[in-house]
This record gives C-alpha cells, structure tokens and sequence, in this order.
C-alpha cells in the first residue's frame, strides 16, 4: 500500500490503495462513512464529515472534481482546486482522503454511463441536461470504490441527493445515503465553493436569495396559488440583482414531480437555480 502522507491525514491517490485501506478496517469491524466532495472545503462539506462520523468509526472523504458532470463552456478549469488547505481542514475529523486523478477514475475507453430516469429530468436536469449522468456514474464509482456503511450528501444539491437516493435503490448498492441539512451563512446565503466566484456586490446581492425563497414558500403555505407565488418570486429575484432565473418551483418534496392542482397536496420543496454575474446559485428549502 502506497498511501502519500505529505499532509496531516492519509491520501488514497488510487482505487487499490482505498480499497486496501478500507479492508484493514473492516478485518477490525470497524463501520465506514463517507462524504464525496469536488474540494475547496468548507463548513457545510464539514458539517457533512461531521455527520458521516456520527456513528462510523472511520471517515473517507474524496476529493475529485468529476469532468463528466461539466458541460462544455461551464467552469471545470476555473473551479477551486485546494487540496492542501482541504486536506489540513479534514485532519481532525476524517481518516482518510481518496484524491484520484481523472486517468484513475476513467480510463481512456471508459464507454459507461449510469442514468436515473424521472428525477433528473427537470430542473436542474432542464438547464443541464448532461449533468445528472456524470453525478450518477461517479458517485456510483465512489460507493462501490469505498463501498461504505453510510454516505452523506448535502440537501442543498436536494435533487442529486434524490438522485442518489433513487439509484442506490434500484441499483441495491449497499449503503445507507444521508441528506445532511443546507449550511448557511450569516445572511443565510447557502454554502457554496461557487459563492468565491461572487464580487462584493454580487454577493451582497445573492444573499437575498434565501430570503425570497422564504417568503414564497411561506406565501405556498398560506394558501397562495404556487404559480403567482413562483411568478412574484421570480420577479423579486431579478429585481434584487439576478440576471436570470433557471427556474423556481415548488414541488413534491419526495418525487419532485409539479402538483397538478396548483397546490401542494403532499410534502413539498421549493427549489430555485439563478444567475449572477458569471455565478450559478441553488438553493432550496421545505414549505410547512
């Protein structure tokens, strides 16, 4: 085994050395959790670590930025690349941090794609239609590279964790997916590595998302119809500062599905994706 101990923390750079690692601690019965992140930590991916070691007796976090979940013209050569300030954050609260390269994760003739029917296919899956196949095939890559007891995913990116949720499912992969709640900051804007991308101004501007997200989904819950709700919401948005909005929906919280009466009748989420600047911000939240 050829783990890089240059940091604090242990580094996996390939599948046989995790999954080396991963069976000493099974031959200890030891229960495994893990958190897969793209890096550039911060407090909500560790808040997510934090949840992970729960009830686990050891922590795997992998840091790759997944190329097949980027489209082209969107930001995979711009995005944050940390490894050494991740893996310093991680020191304390992981054990070990699997970091592969691209050539280790697909070879050149990598011919396979994993894709989760209904879920993925508004919203999100709208604006970027390649998107949810790249998260599917590498997460699905991870669980079974590390094959854990528990997984954690944030409930900001809620319609991957549903995602996640539906194939682990269909696909009987043995693992246990936890959502683990959006991180926020002080204004409520949602944690995000993207929210760097954001100028002073931009930013003062998108912490009025969660805001208009609140309010409408307080408007849902008192009995407005969800479509002026949404159209008000949208409205705001762009007014506060917003170029665009992909969307602004509220739907069925398990199924994501619109509700045909124009009202909630179920459980139910409101999920907005919007633009500012050069910056794309999700963000979500339960209506009750």
């Amino acid at each position: 085994m050829a783990l890089d101990m240059q940091y604090k923390i242990p580094v996996a750079r390939t599948i046989a050395d995790l999954r080396e690692t991963v069976s000493a601690w099974r031959k200890e019965n030891l229960r495994v959790g893990f958190v897969p992140t793209m890096g550039a930590l911060h407090e909500g991916h560790l808040s997510l670590v934090d949840l992970a070691g729960a009830d686990t007796d050891r922590v795997v976090v992998s840091i790759f930025v997944n190329p097949t979940q980027f489209a082209p013209g969107e930001d995979f050569e711009a995005y944050p690349r940390t490894e050494a300030a991740d893996a310093e954050k991680l020191s304390s609260r992981a054990h070990l941090i699997f970091a592969p390269s691209a050539a280790e994760m697909y070879s050149p003739d990598f011919s396979t794609s994993v894709h989760v029917m209904g879920v993925t296919e508004d919203l999100d899956g709208a604006a970027r239609p390649t998107h949810f196949a790249g998260v599917a095939t590498v997460v699905t890559k991870l669980l079974l590279a590390v094959l854990p007891d528990k997984a954690v995913f944030g409930e900001k990116d809620y319609q991957q964790l549903l995602t996640i949720k539906r194939m682990v499912r269909d696909l009987n992969i043995p693992v246990e997916i936890i959502g683990g709640p959006t991180h926020r900051e002080e204004d409520g804007l949602a944690r995000s590595s993207r929210n760097a991308y954001l100028s002073a101004g931009e930013r003062q501007s998108a912490g009025k998302l969660n805001v208009i997200l609140r309010e409408t989904a307080h408007a849902v819950a008192k009995g407005a119809p969800i479509a002026a709700a949404t159209e008000a919401g949208i409205t705001a948005i762009k007014e506060a500062g917003f170029q665009s909005v992909d969307y602004l929906e509220v739907r069925n919280a398990e199924t994501l599905e619109p509700f045909a009466s124009g009202k909630p009748d179920g459980p139910a989420r409101i999920l907005v994706a919007a633009r500012i600047g050069k910056t794309r911000l999700i963000d979500n939240m339960p209506v009750e």
